[in-house]
């Protein structure tokens, strides 16, 4: 179990913390020893000389005018037990450490209690040297309140220093989520405004760095997407040629030309992917939408060829918020795919994961199977299925297509995997997260 926190908030929050507290420490430790400690040894030391004098002067023996007369005098009352518990001495509270230290003045067993009566405080004593009595000593200008300002003025402390420092943090904070949010994006392909230049000057220095990297990156994509337009557009111009060369080739040569033309169909839909892996469908207005309308409507498409059967188990999801052609590039390559390279039936389902809440769609096939350790590899450019399922069969695909797949999930915010089936066969699956507008 770990303890300390990985983020810079909560080490900052846990640094301020335990100096704060070590503050509060040394400040209860530094009141209690030079301010309150001096005041309660003060107290002890009145409270002994107060019973003392009582006790030489034998007043607690005179007659009752004179002990009134003292009492008025001095505020210092004299009881026996009845009359002192009637007076409030069964509420009192007893003290250990102030009967231990008026017992070393009187050098006698001395017991001290506090109690509260009416607004203010009495001290409550009896000793050894007249043990039938209590004196009931009032504490002139001490009230309750007077016990809670050291406590009160630990806590504002507290409170105020743990504010200062999640507000200092907050701020430091702000721009760090602004720049992981930015480059989250950037590496979905999305290059949005330049981050602004706020916080400390290392941050500041930083955002200037990551701004200057998003733009660099931009300008490498658009160079890359320029380039592979104009080179899909100069070899276009001589397949056109060699196609209207092969419509002049004599009848008796007519497997010649299909030839020739099979192969510029092969070409130009290489070509297109490679527009589609530049392109990456950036500029389609995404709007909500129920997967499963997508799925059929792909469908529906598919089964007009006898040989393939797709076997729809589509569960109840929300919509959620995706380009549709994308998403239907998406799951025309996984259904290709899986014709192609696992069987002439597969099976595409779709659920909903409630934690996190995502829209889940699987195509399986019924083929072989992958090896694990090819499984990564599939998503690189290049990289076709064939070679890595171990099959001999040829193809006109560039490897490209789970490239795009992969690019088009990330750009929406998903995941995609590929896994074989615990029941034979391979299983390619993405999410979509559930966006609400």
């Amino acid at each position: 179990m770990r303890i300390l926190p990985k983020s810079a908030f909560g080490q900052t929050v846990l640094l301020i913390g335990v100096l704060l507290l070590i503050n509060q420490v040394v400040s209860y430790l530094s009141v209690t020893y030079y301010f309150i400690r001096p005041s309660y040894q003060q107290i002890n030391g009145l409270i002994a000389d107060q019973v003392r004098v009582v006790l030489t002067e034998s007043i607690h023996k005179r007659d009752l005018p004179q002990r009134q007369l003292f009492t008025t005098q001095t505020g210092i009352q004299i009881f026996d037990i009845n009359t002192a518990n009637r007076q409030g001495l069964q509420t009192a509270t007893y003290y250990r450490v102030m009967s231990n230290a008026v017992s070393q003045r009187l050098q006698a067993r001395t017991d001290v209690r506090l109690g509260l009566v009416g607004v203010g405080y009495i001290v409550w004593v009896n000793t050894d040297l007249a043990p039938d009595i209590w004196f009931a000593l009032p504490m002139q200008g001490l009230s309750e309140a007077d016990f809670s300002p050291l406590t009160i003025y630990l806590v504002v402390i507290g409170i105020l220093s743990v504010l200062g420092g999640w507000l200092f943090v907050r701020r430091l904070n702000r721009p760090l989520r602004a720049l992981e949010a930015s480059a989250l994006s950037v590496s979905r392909g999305d290059f949005s405004d330049p981050l602004k230049e706020d916080g400390t000057s290392e941050m500041i220095a930083v955002t200037q760095a990551f701004n200057k990297m998003s733009k660099g990156i931009k300008q490498l994509e658009d160079d890359r997407t320029l380039m592979t337009a104009g080179i899909s557009h100069d070899l276009r111009t001589p397949l056109t040629r060699i196609r209207l060369a092969t419509e002049m080739l004599p009848e008796n040569q007519e497997w010649i030309k299909d030839g020739i033309v099979q192969d510029i169909e092969d070409m130009n839909a290489i070509i297109d992917q490679f527009i589609d892996y530049a392109r990456q469908d950036q500029c389609e207005q995404r709007e909500l939408t129920d997967l499963n309308d997508v799925v059929n409507e792909l469908v529906q498409v598919r089964q007009v060829q006898a040989k393939h059967q797709i076997d729809l188990q589509l569960s109840p999801v929300p919509k959620t918020l995706i380009g549709k052609t994308a998403i239907k590039r998406v799951l025309e390559n996984l259904i290709e795919n899986a014709f192609r390279y696992g069987s002439s039936t597969i099976e595409v389902n779709t659920y909903l994961l409630e934690k996190p809440k995502r829209v889940r769609c699987c195509v399986r096939d019924f083929g072989s199977g992958i090896n694990d350790s090819d499984i990564d590899e599939l998503f690189s450019p290049f990289v076709r299925g064939d070679k890595a399922r171990g099959t001999a069969q040829g193809s006109a695909g560039s490897g490209l297509g789970l490239a795009i797949s992969k690019r088009i999930i990330d750009m929406h915010g998903g995941f995609i995997s590929i896994q074989n089936h615990a029941e034979g066969g391979l299983q390619a699956c993405f999410d979509l997260p559930v966006v609400q507008r």
